[in-house]
């Protein structure tokens, strides 16, 4: 699944710990769903839509599979 995580938190200023940090994750796991390595939980998309402000399929394309 494609994501648009990476560019949303660098408009806020967010570094991938402080992502992080707010969500109650490791920086690893903010890594992992940048590069689309890792699809996120339900809960965990919601508290990325919260935290940007924004709804979940703004965050997150769907592929293809």
């Amino acid at each position: 699944m494609e994501n648009n995580l990476s560019e949303y938190r660098k408009e806020r200023g967010f570094s991938q710990q402080a992502l992080a940090d707010l969500l109650g994750v490791s920086r690893q796991t903010v890594i992992s769903l940048e590069k689309g390595r890792y699809d996120p939980s339900l809960p965990l998309a919601f508290k990325l839509s919260a935290v940007f402000g924004c709804k979940i399929e703004d965050l997150f394309i769907p592929g293809e599979d």
